[in-house]
C-alpha cells in the first residue's frame, strides 16, 4: 500500500511542473546539509546539524571536533553535489568507476590509501551477527552487483534504490565508508528517476541497523523496506508542501541538543539563571523548535561552567561577556 502512495505522490509532484529556481536551490541546500548531517551521524560523527551547516556552508571550523569529522562533512556535501550532477543522466550510464569515484570523494583526506579501492582484508561489523564476504570474493560480487543493477528494468524505482543500498552494504566492498556510499547510491538512483533523496534520520539508527541485520541474517526484509519507504514518503511531502508554499523543511529534533531544563540540570544551575544569562548575551541558542522550545548545543555546558567560575571571581556580567567573546 505504501509503494502505491509513493507512486501517487510522485505523480502529483510531476504534474506540478518545474519549481521556481530559488525554491529548487533552497531545497537542494537543505537536503545537502540534512543528508550530510544524518548520514554522518549514523556512523558516529558528533557534529550537530547546526555545526554541520557551519562547516559545509561557511567553511567554519568547530572547536572540540576532530579534523576527520570536519572532512566527513565537507566530503559528503561534495559527494551529494556529485550525485546530483550525475543524476541528470540515465542510471544506465553509471559505471563501476563512478562508484569508486564516489567512494574516493567520501574518504578523501581521511584514508587516501583506501579511497576508491575495494578492500583486500576481512572486516567485521561491531556488535552485529552479520558475516561479511571474504575479501577475495569482493571483485566478483561487485561485478555481479553491477550486472544486476543494469539489468533491472521492471522494478519500482524506490524498490530498486532500496535493494541497491541493501546489496552494497551486504557486500561491504570497502574498508570504510560503506554506509555513506550505499546511502548516496540509493539517493542517486532515486534522483535519476525524479524522486527526492531519502533521509534516514539519526533517531532511526537502531531501527535501521536492526532491519539491515535481520534481512542479512536470513530474516524478513519488510522492516528495512518499510523504513526506506517512509524516508522517501517524508521527502516527497517536503517537496510537495514547498511547492504549494507550506514548506518549512522541518528536520527531526537534534538529540545532541539540550533543552533549557536539561542544560540547567547538567550544570547544576537553575532555569531562571540560565534564562538571565541567555538574555544577557552570555549564552547562545542553537535552534528553536516549531513549538518554541529553545535548544542549546552541548558546548553551552562548558560555557556555563566558565560563567560560574568567572562569577565566583566576582566579575560583572559585562566583564564576563568580554572575556567569553573571542
Amino acid at each position: 500500500m505504501l509503494i502505491a502512495r509513493l507512486t501517487k505522490k510522485k505523480k502529483q509532484f510531476d504534474r506540478a511542473g518545474d519549481m521556481p529556481a530559488d525554491l529548487a536551490r533552497n531545497l537542494h541546500e537543505w537536503f545537502r546539509v540534512e543528508l550530510t548531517y544524518t548520514s554522518n551521524a549514523l556512523e558516529g560523527n558528533t557534529l550537530t546539524r547546526r555545526e554541520t551547516a557551519m562547516v559545509v556552508e561557511k567553511g567554519i571550523t568547530v572547536g572540540g571536533k576532530t579534523m576527520v569529522e570536519h572532512l566527513e562533512a565537507t566530503n559528503h556535501a561534495q559527494a551529494f553535489d556529485w550525485i546530483d550532477e550525475k543524476s541528470q543522466k540515465s542510471l544506465k550510464y553509471f559505471t563501476e568507476d563512478d562508484l569508486l569515484s564516489l567512494h574516493k570523494i567520501i574518504l578523501s583526506g581521511i584514508d587516501n590509501h583506501n579511497a576508491g579501492f575495494y578492500r583486500n582484508v576481512p572486516v567485521r561489523l561491531s556488535g552485529s551477527r552479520t558475516v561479511l564476504p571474504n575479501p577475495r570474493k569482493v571483485p566478483d560480487l561487485m561485478s555481479g552487483f553491477y550486472k544486476w543493477l543494469q539489468s533491472k528494468k521492471d522494478i519500482h524505482p524506490v524498490d530498486l534504490a532500496a535493494e541497491a543500498h541493501f546489496r552494497l552494504v551486504t557486500i561491504h566492498p570497502f574498508i570504510d565508508g560503506n554506509g555513506r556510499t550505499a546511502r548516496l547510491l540509493m539517493n542517486f538512483i532515486l534522483m535519476c528517476h525524479g524522486y527526492p533523496p531519502a533521509i534516514i534520520r539519526k533517531s532511526e539508527r537502531g531501527k535501521y541497523l536492526d532491519a539491515l541485520e535481520k534481512a542479512q541474517t536470513g530474516g524478513s526484509g519488510v522492516d528495512y523496506q518499510q523504513l526506506i519507504y517512509q524516508a522517501v514518503d517524508r521527502s516527497l511531502d517536503i517537496y510537495l508542501e514547498a511547492m504549494v508554499g507550506d514548506g518549512d523543511f522541518v528536520a527531526e529534533p537534534d538529540d545532541s541538543l539540550l533543552r533549557i531544563g536539561q542544560l540547567a540540570k547538567q550544570t547544576d544551575v537553575n532555569v531562571s539563571t540560565i534564562r538571565f544569562w541567555l538574555t544577557s548575551g552570555l549564552l547562545e541558542v542553537s535552534e528553536t523548535t516549531a513549538s518554541g522550545y529553545q535548544l542549546f548545543s552541548t558546548s553551552m555546558v562548558l560555557r556555563v561552567e566558565q560563567i560560574k567560575t568567572l562569577k565566583e571571581q566576582r566579575y560583572t556580567i559585562q566583564e564576563i561577556k568580554n572575556k567569553l567573546t573571542p
